[in-house]
């Protein structure tokens, strides 16, 4: 049985249960319930704090977790991390009230600086050589500079409206973060087989994210044209229809580029384009 921990409540906590539904790992969620067992998979879920996690995973509490990347990083944890997943991406910035003119980050001189994340700004302050003083903050660290407890703040970005309604602006991304698997380093080699065939299920989820299953009908004098311009896995599907001068052919499309492609397919004469999502996509 492989033990992970995840987030108990918020995004990471919504993305997290939406991933391993995705990959068919059954998980029943409960606010009383602080470890549950799937239904279908050699997993059991223990949900806590994000910031008890890394240390969670290094004592051996947990075998693997989600976290943030700001979490691992703050914590300074004795863990491996095993996959980026690309979810739950935020940033961590410095901010300040939106009247304050903002010359660089000299500005941050002498100044206070609220922050739940006082370990990442230390290091970000010192390598810039910048001297201000730090206030550690658990609760609502925006409202810090509207009381008068700070002059600026270090804190998680995401939409930015947060800032916008405590008439803050963001003036400096500090680092990019997203989720991330991280691992106990003694795991057994029976853990290790549960893990890796999680991996292999959440990749085949990640592979299909943003891609699309085109079938088109094209002339088969025009098949070589067409082809020159879809970017598939290695190369398109063509299979002959009915009428000798026609054929059929299918790909998979990133939707990013889309609506470019779709459109030079019809300028080639493609017709009958069909175009489904993919669930899960095997890359082997």
């Amino acid at each position: 049985m492989l033990r992970i921990a995840v987030q108990s409540k918020g995004r990471l906590f919504d993305d997290t249960m939406n991933l391993l539904a995705e990959a068919d790992i059954k998980v029943r969620t409960s606010k009383r319930t602080l470890l549950v067992q799937s239904v279908n998979f050699p997993i059991e879920v223990l949900y806590l704090r994000d910031d008890d996690i890394p240390q969670s995973v290094a004592s051996g509490v947990a075998d693997v977790g989600i976290v943030g990347e700001n979490e691992f990083l703050e914590r300074e944890e004795n863990v491996q991390i095993i996959s980026r997943l690309g979810f739950s991406k935020c940033r961590l910035s410095l901010a300040i009230p939106k009247e304050y003119k903002y010359t660089g980050l000299e500005w941050f001189n002498g100044r206070r600086i609220a922050t739940s994340y006082p370990n990442i700004l230390d290091k970000f302050l010192k390598k810039n050589g910048i001297t201000a003083e730090i206030h550690v903050i658990t609760g609502s660290v925006e409202i810090c500079p509207g009381i008068g407890l700070a002059d600026g703040i270090f804190d998680i970005v995401s939409s930015g409206s947060t800032l916008i309604s405590n008439n803050l602006r963001e003036v400096e991304v500090v680092m990019e973060s997203e989720a991330l698997l991280i691992g106990n380093w003694n795991m057994d080699d029976d853990k290790h087989a549960i893990l890796n065939e999680m991996l292999f299920r959440i990749e085949a989820v990640r592979s299909a994210t943003d891609k699309k299953y085109v079938m088109m009908n094209a002339p088969k004098d025009r098949v070589s044209d067409i082809t020159a311009v879809l970017p598939g896995i290695k190369s398109p599907t063509i299979i002959p229809l009915a009428d000798e001068n026609w054929c059929s052919i299918h790909t998979v499309l990133d939707e990013k580029r889309f609506w470019e492609i779709i459109g030079r397919l019809k300028e080639l004469g493609a017709q009958g384009i069909l175009v489904t999502p993919i669930e899960k996509m095997i890359l082997l």
